[in-house]
């Protein structure tokens, strides 16, 4: 009976009683047969008979009867719990993510860009009830995933991110990647549009002034948190390749235009990060996360399964047992 509940447990606490009833009836035993007074029972002498010893049985049977009873009264159970969300609150996410050559950098382990697709993979995990897209961007952006509520799309989108040279020309467009991101969120219908927008360098590519970009996403109403990924101080970047394609790497300043990025996130009520380690990057995210909160309203259905006739059947099948007995082989039983 591990998954049964009781709704009048209070019930249990007439068992209490059943102690007093042996008692009084071991009291009353005496009393329950007729008794005859003689002088000498020496010509009586007999063992009690089966029936004579069986008798208590009646009892019994009553007790069992009435502890059936209490238990129907606290009416047993069990609980079938299914239940529903409706997400009131829906949310729309872009993700906008630097794929420039410096994003290869050894100064989060292995780099920042694997750093970044591992993260960016678990806080989709976090978001089931939201709709998430992808854009990537170095010295041009495109579209890798629209907004979309297929979050296995996504996740497979966001691990197939690479930095290659031969589809976006290289360097650093902030604001053709925000603008990218904006285009992406700007038909929206969703109460609530954010772009987590990450990089790690300075803006030296594109046509669009990351600020201009950031104007516009807030006439658009769209929230921007960015993100500079990189420590502080010196890192190794790749800078050549060898004559097998490797990449060669050599130690350099890292440069990030914190300034920009403080000013966008400023300008559209979003957060500016600094994401120097591998756990600084995901403590970002998980902050992100909990800033960013998707209202859902939870309905349970209860179906109860009473268990209770059981029990009332067996307590009258007990009674009608001993009624039956006591009028029939105990009625003129003395």
């Amino acid at each position: 009976m591990g998954d049964v509940t009781f709704l009048h447990p209070g019930f249990f606490w007439l068992f209490l009683l059943l102690p007093l009833a042996i008692g009084w009836y071991i009291w009353k035993r005496k009393k329950q047969t007729a008794t005859l007074t003689i002088s000498t029972l020496s010509g009586f002498k007999a063992a009690p008979s089966l029936l004579a010893k069986l008798k208590p049985v009646l009892f019994v049977l009553r007790l069992l009867a009435l502890s059936a009873m209490i238990v129907a009264l606290a009416r047993p159970r069990t609980v079938d719990v299914s239940s529903k969300t409706k997400t009131t609150r829906g949310i729309d996410i872009v993700m906008a993510m630097d794929v420039s050559g410096s994003m290869l950098a050894r100064d989060l382990k292995p780099n920042r860009l694997d750093a970044l697709k591992d993260v960016a993979e678990e806080f989709v995990d976090n978001r089931p009830n939201d709709r998430i897209g992808l854009i990537v961007y170095a010295g041009e952006s495109y579209t890798k995933t629209p907004v979309t509520s297929d979050k296995e799309l996504v996740k497979s989108a966001i691990q197939s991110v690479e930095y290659d040279d031969s589809v976006l020309q290289d360097g650093t467009g902030i604001g053709v990647g925000l603008a990218t991101a904006i285009n992406r969120l700007k038909e929206s219908k969703a109460k609530s549009r954010i772009i987590i927008l990450l990089t790690d360098g300075v803006n030296n590519a594109g046509f669009i002034d990351p600020r201009t970009a950031a104007d516009i996403a807030k006439e658009y109403g769209i929230k921007v948190y960015t993100i500079g990924i990189g420590t502080n101080g010196n890192a190794e970047f790749p800078y050549s390749r060898a004559l097998n394609g490797r990449f060669v790497y050599r130690m350099m300043k890292v440069e990030i235009d914190e300034a920009l990025m403080k000013d966008i996130a400023k300008k559209t009520d979003g957060k500016y990060f600094r994401a120097t380690s591998n756990s600084k990057l995901k403590e970002i995210y998980e902050e992100i996360n909990k800033l960013e909160t998707t209202e859902i309203n939870e309905m349970k259905f209860y179906n109860y399964d009473e268990k209770y006739r059981p029990w009332v059947l067996l307590a009258l099948g007990l009674l009608l047992v001993e009624v039956i007995v006591r009028k029939t082989i105990y009625r003129s039983f003395i």
